[in-house]
Parts: C-alpha cells; structure tokens; sequence
C-alpha cells in the first residue's frame, strides 16, 4: 500500500447517509415491511377503544355480553397481529441478509486488496455485530412508529382530549432523545477509543515489564498508562452525562403523559370523556406506549450508535498510522520520510538537573547504518530510550519513517533490544515470534538465525520447539535470542543498545552485519567496541555539549573525543580482535567472571571461575564441560 497517496483519498460517505442509501434501493421490501406492520397497529389501536367501549357501551351500561364482545374483538386483534408479526420477521430477513452480503464482500475484497490484517475480525465478528444489531434496530423502529400511530389514532377516537394531554409529553420526550442521538454516539465512540488505547497500551507494556525496568522507564511508562487511565474516565464520565438525558427522554415521554391523565382526571371527566375513555387512554399509555418508547430510547440508543461505529470500522478504510501488519514489512515501504529525524532534542533527568542531551540534531536515511559512541553517562541509552518511546523530551521532535514516536502504530515502526536481553519460558519459536502477530514460517525462522548466528544454539537445544529455561541460557545466548526476534519482526528501525555486550568481537560483529543487510532496515547501535564504529556507514560521537556525526575516517581527524575513545581500554584493541573468541563470553558486569553454563571452548586462564564450584575456586582439570584440562594444562 502507498501510505501517501492512501492518506489524499476522498473519504467514503458516512454510515447515515449509506443506510438511506440502502433502504431506498430496497424500497419494495420497505413497503412490504410497512404492510404487514399495520396489522400490530390495529392490535395497539384495539388496545384502548376496545377496553373504553367495553366499559362505556357493556359493563358499565349493564351488558355484560357487549363488552365481552368488546373484549373478544381485542383477542382476535392479538391474533391477526401475531400473523402479520411472523411476516414483518421474513421482510426484516430480506433486508438485513443484503447489508451482511454487501459487508462480506468489502471485508473480503478490501482483505484480499491491501492485505488487512484485521480481515478476519471484520469477517467473523463485526459483520456479524452489524447483522444483528440493524435487524433488532429495525424491529425497534418499526415496532415504535405503528404502535405510536396506533395508540394516538386510538386516542383521538376516544376523545381529542385525551390526546392533548398525552400527545405535547409524548413528542417532547421524543425530541428530546432525537436530540442527544449523535452527541451520544460520538461520546460512545470516544469511549470505544479510549478503551481501546488503553489496552492497546497495556498489552504493549505488561508482556515488555522486564524491559521497562531494565530501561530505567517505570516512571515515564506509568505517567503515559495514567494518561491513558484518565481519557477513558473522562470519556466515561461524558457518557454517564449524555446517559442522564436518554432517561430524562424516557420520563418525559412516557412517565409524564402518564401523570397527566391522572392528575387531569377529574377535568377530562368533567368535559365529556368518559370513564371508559379515560380508562382506554390509560391502558394505551401503559401497555403501548411506554414499553414501545423505552425499547426505542434503549434499543436505538445504544445499538444504534454500536451500529454506526461498527459501521464506520467496516466502512472506512485502515488510516495511515494503523496499515496491516504485513504492510509494514521493510520489503514494502516506499515513505520517502527519513527513517530517524531529531529535532532540537533535549532531556534532563529532572526539572533542575543539567540536560543530558541538548538540542540534538540528527538525521538518519532508509537503509542507513549508524553507530553512536562516547563516554559513559553521556547521553547515549537515554537517546535510545527516546528513539524508542520510552522516555519523553523536554523539548524537541522525534520522528521516525516521518511519524511521531509516540502516535498510532509507532510500536510497529522500531524495535529496542537493550543490555539485558528479554527471555521468557517457553519454546525456542515463542521467543523468536514474540514480536510477529502472524505465524512465522519455518523456513524465514531459521533463516533469520542463521543471519543473527542462533543456528548454533537452536541445533543444540534440539530445534524451534525445544523448551526454554532462561536461567540455563548465558547472557550472550540471551542476546542472540532477542537479536533475532527482532530481526524477524516488521520493525524497520532496530535500535541495538549495546545488545551485543556479551557477544565475542565474532558473534558481536556477524550479528550487525546481518541487520545492517536487512532489506529495508535501518540500524542505530549504541557502540561499545571500536569495530563497531568501523563496520558503519557513520558515527554519531557524543560528548555532553555537543555531538559530531561523519565516517569513522572523518572523525580520526575532526574529533579528538573520537581519537581518545579509539587509545583508551575496550576500543583500543586491535582490529582483529574478532579473532579472539570467547563461547559463550563472560558477563561483563560479573566481577568474579563467574560463567553459569561451562561448556566446550570456554577461556581457561587460571583465573576464570565456573558456577558450578564456589565463588573464589580456581579452575581445575574436570571442571569444563569437555573434561578438559584449562588452557591446554
């Protein structure tokens, strides 16, 4: 899908305006509707005139067999509108199976177009909300219309007084809920939204904990859930509001005409209506026009707004921040945006503290692989974390693929992989799919680990299926898991926090060359080691006032921190210090060197601790998975 050209398109018309639309085009079927409906408007006008002559012209005249005839008549009218009702059911089917064809097939043809993800939902769920929810809309309405002409037909018979003491209640409260039809459904909407954000926030955030707290984000990560929190309360809260005035319109109209007849009882008596009349108006109220107008305000009040929106969803074509899944794949793109932009960046840690980073200004093109670099505490995760979403500026714009960093569908644009890799029990695949809504095929999986360099250790649990024990697994097997569950996801932008820290130089160095050929992919790796910074296309050096960006060759001859960084510890080994190898490396935040899986080709240098023996005991022969002696000893 081309977002650029998706985003100019003229939006369809609305649900409104599609359901007139739908129901002219049907206008036989309608009609039909309308026929049969008639026979429950004589059953409603039976209601009353026959129990007020009954009363008048029979029981109260001393003819018990005219009003048991009046009386008879009201039963038959029951019966002959049950009949017409088991027809208004077939002529209800004739127009709600249509509107479930017509969702089919744009469901299906938009599936099949722009490879919707959400097709399946669509088809099996909100087709099927739709159905139900316009065919119990259509009864209601319907049911709603005769029955009111019905009984105000009735009571004009009886007497014109009567409908004017029920008639001016009875509109007003209709008005009343008409009124608030639209306001209601769009705060329903809001809600609906609102909701939805929120879990959509929490689904992101609850199975990511691990990842949060290693990122140092909890604060920022609860305020962004609180936020959340408080738009669907507000929402809420709104909604209760607009609910009070649908009850006001059911008091209105159907309570209060109710109470009129009664407290103007004796006046209506006292100019000509008569006790049957009076009584026939009372029964119209109770048993037909107040059960009808409570089904309307209900029914229609809160399916009818479900309805539109899900109308609306069916409808309306995915925006442009929420394509498919499979649209986001980095062989498909074609935004000419930047892949990262940052704009006068700025961020302390706290309102008084001296900004870590200060107006930063960075630019990093599709494809682009960038490594970033200075000294510790400068600034460098903190970036990473704001790339991410994780931490929020102080000042500045983050933008990647041109959308902000924290809009809709932002999850899907980057992927975070920090120092302390993410494992979780359970099988091998599990893990790798973590960050896949849709199955990952075999062949694309062991692809990807063949890319990252997992093969081996997928060989050596037993295959994908295998089970996973994250204690049993070193750090570094842990970082060539999360490497490559991020390599399989969708994520254009990967961002590598020094997710490699316990990769040997080999491991460390086949792992970015696999992400930098990524097709599509752009890859920013916070750097720990000089061969790093050699294998990208720039470097971004950080120094707390001000940053530097070019090719490593540039920045040997402009940058001094640079040249300082390449002489001093860790980054000045010797550029074929990948062929050093350590299987599995050593934790380097261990400051006994303690190795928890000892296996064949782990160093031995006398000082080197397994364990599986205390803390302090020197190697010895035996003590390695091989039962080899250490260092060739």
């Amino acid at each position: 899908m081309n977002r650029s050209s998706e985003a100019t398109r003229t939006p369809p018309p609305g649900p409104y305006r599609r359901g007139v639309r739908f129901l002219r085009r049907r206008w036989p079927v309608v009609l039909r509707l309308a026929l049969w409906s008639v026979l429950e408007t004589g059953q409603t006008f039976l209601t009353g005139y026959a129990l007020a002559h009954a009363l008048d012209d029979g029981f109260l005249d001393g003819r018990e067999s005219v009003g048991l005839g009046w009386l008879g008549a009201a039963a038959l009218g029951v019966l002959v509108a049950a009949y017409g009702t088991g027809r208004v059911y077939r002529a209800v089917a004739d127009l709600v199976e249509p509107l479930r064809d017509s969702l089919v097939r744009q469901v299906v043809g938009r599936g099949l177009r722009e490879a919707d993800g959400g097709a399946v939902s669509r088809l099996t769920q909100q087709v099927e909300i739709a159905r139900d929810t316009f065919a119990g809309l259509v009864m209601v309405s319907r049911s709603f219309v005769f029955t009111a002409v019905g009984a105000l037909v009735g009571l004009f018979s009886l007497d014109p007084l009567l409908l004017l003491v029920v008639a001016p209640p009875l509109l007003a409260g209709i008005g009343l809920f008409v009124a608030t039809l639209r306001p209601l459904a769009r705060r329903q909407e809001e809600f609906l939204v609102a909701d939805e954000e929120l879990a959509g926030q929490l689904g992101v955030v609850a199975p990511g904990l691990r990842d949060v707290a290693a990122a140092g984000a909890e604060q920022d990560v609860a305020e962004g859930l609180g936020r959340g929190v408080a738009a669907e309360y507000a929402a809420a809260r709104t909604l209760a509001r607009w609910g009070v005035l649908r009850t006001a319109a059911l008091a209105v109209g159907g309570q209060l005409p109710l109470v009129l007849l009664l407290a103007t009882g004796p006046w209506l008596l006292d100019n000509g209506v008569t006790p049957g009349a009076l009584v026939g108006a009372l029964a119209y109220v109770t048993q037909a026009l107040l059960p009808a107008l409570h089904n309307l305000v209900h029914g229609l009040g809160a399916s009818g707004s479900r309805l539109a929106i899900v109308l609306r969803r069916l409808i309306w074509d995915a925006p442009e921040d929420s394509a498919p899944p499979g649209d986001a794949t980095p062989e498909r793109r074609t935004s000419p945006a930047p892949a990262l932009r940052l704009s006068a960046l700025t961020f302390a840690y706290g309102p008084h503290a001296e900004p870590v980073l200060k107006d930063l200004e960075l630019t990093v093109a599709p494809g682009e692989h960038l490594a970033v670099v200075g000294p510790s505490g400068i600034g460098k995760s903190t970036m990473a974390g704001i790339v991410a979403g994780l931490l929020e500026p102080d000042a500045g714009d983050v933008r990647v693929d041109g959308q902000a960093v924290r809009g809709p569908g932002a999850v899907g644009r980057r992927v975070l992989i920090p120092q302390e890799a993410y494992v979780f029990t359970g099988t091998l695949r599990d893990n790798l799919r973590y960050l896949r809504e849709d199955p990952v095929p075999e062949p694309e999986l062991l692809a990807a680990a063949d890319a990252v360099g997992l093969t081996p250790l997928v060989e050596r649990l037993g295959g994908p299926d295998a089970e996973l024990v994250p204690a049993e697994l070193s750090a570094g097997e842990r970082q060539l898991i999360a490497l490559t569950r991020a390599y399989l996801s969708y994520a254009p932008l990967v961002i590598l926090d020094e997710a490699t820290c316990h990769l040997d130089p080999v491991a460390e160095s086949r792992a970015e060359r696999a992400f930098a050929a990524r097709p599509g992919g752009t890859l920013v790796v916070i750097a720990h080691r000089i061969s790093s910074a050699r294998r990208a296309d720039r470097v971004l050096v950080m120094d707390g006032t001000h940053a530097l960006c070019g090719r490593h060759d540039e920045l040997m001859e402009r940058s001094p921190l640079y040249r300082d960084l390449n002489g001093a510890g860790e980054w000045g080994a010797a550029p074929d210090e990948e062929a050093a190898a350590s299987h599995p490396p050593l934790s380097l935040r261990d400051p006994y060197g303690v190795d928890p899986v000892p296996r064949p080709g782990l160093p031995g240098d006398r000082g080197h601790v397994v364990a599986h023996r205390s803390v302090g005991q020197m190697e010895a022969v035996g003590d390695l998975g091989d039962r080899r002696a250490p260092g060739g000893e």
